[in-house]
């Protein structure tokens, strides 16, 4: 039996005695009124929209008899998901796909404690339909940079390229560049950190290098310059997907991310230091990691695709900055 309840937008199924030992996502797909895909169902299940008893459950959870199915649909008035004026730059575009440049400070989609404009709100703003908007904070959004990380991003236009894309993502098949300015000089010219990474012990928003509860996480790292601040730039490779992987990695390794104010430096160690050093600070006004490139397999013609994108102004104009103080121009 379905109940709809209009005014606040809750489906709750309950299931008949006959649909005993049914997993939960293909009860769903098979057995609900929302015309959703198997996959699509999954992706709501693990974001915490399906809840069983209340409780949040896996897609292979085993239904019983009179269990009780909760699915939360967000109102298509919600202001969470009202279109907003949102600046972002467009790379490229074509039916399936947008590629975008997020510039720093944005946040991708509406999340606790946030409540600002966000990326969604602007492609909302930009594009009338993407995929299943009505389900979930997040339309179109198949991967996600941190606030104050700027760069390359790809957007799903529809269904089938949402899925498509975040299967590549799951299985590892996206490959994903980053310039970091960092501090310090690491020794030698390239490495590779294979080090697990997963929720801090105590501070419950961060994330840390875990040897017994994190997820496997691996880094490689290329030196493109050392400056004489003590700072370096490097080129960085992720291979898995991780939140706050990069930063967690290179601060574990003894080189945080410039700017990063969550696992870098603190205000203490900042007053320590010269004058020219306290001019980096001035001129990092965020975590200075970029997405510079990402290539992937089209939905739709099949083939590997890169896109690039440029380097945001304020981090652009620190690394002149840096290389003219290099060169003794300054």
């Amino acid at each position: 039996m379905i109940v709809v309840n209009l005014r606040e937008k809750i489906i709750i199924v309950k299931q008949s005695s006959g649909g005993s030992d049914v997993r939960l996502d293909k009860y769903l797909s098979e057995e609900n009124e929302t015309a959703l895909s198997r996959a699509r169902i999954q992706d709501l299940i693990r974001a915490g929209v399906v809840k069983v008893n209340g409780e949040k459950r896996k897609p292979s959870y085993l239904l019983k008899s009179g269990d009780r199915i909760t699915i939360h649909f967000l109102p298509l008035s919600s202001p969470l998901l009202e279109s907003e004026d949102v600046e972002f730059d467009i790379l490229y575009e074509d039916d399936s796909i947008v590629v975008i440049n997020k510039p720093p400070g944005l946040v991708v989609h509406p999340c606790a404690g946030y409540r600002g404009a966000t990326l969604v709100h602007g492609l909302l703003q930009r594009f009338a339909h993407l995929p299943s908007p009505a389900i979930g904070l997040r339309p179109g959004i198949v991967h996600r940079l941190d606030k104050d990380t700027s760069g390359v991003m790809v957007v799903a236009k529809d269904d089938r390229a949402h899925h498509f894309l975040t299967d590549q993502f799951k299985k590892r098949e996206v490959r994903k560049r980053y310039l970091a300015l960092v501090h310090g000089r690491p020794q030698g010219d390239r490495g590779f950190i294979d080090l697990p990474i997963g929720r801090h012990p105590v501070k419950r928003e961060e994330m840390s290098v875990s040897l017994v509860n994190g997820r496997r996480a691996t880094t490689e790292w290329e030196v493109v310059s050392a400056f004489s601040v003590d700072i370096s730039l490097l080129r960085v490779a992720i291979h898995t997907g991780r939140t706050h992987q990069i930063r967690v990695h290179l601060a574990y390794m003894g080189y945080p991310v410039l700017g990063d104010r969550t696992y870098g430096y603190g205000k203490r160690w900042w007053r320590q230091q010269d004058e020219m050093m306290r001019k980096v600070l001035g001129l990092a006004g965020r975590q200075m990691l970029h997405a510079e490139m990402m290539g992937f397999i089209h939905p739709e013609s099949k083939r590997y695709v890169e896109f690039g994108a440029p380097l945001y102004p304020d981090m652009e104009n620190l690394i002149e900055w840096l290389y003219t103080v290099k060169s003794g121009r300054r």
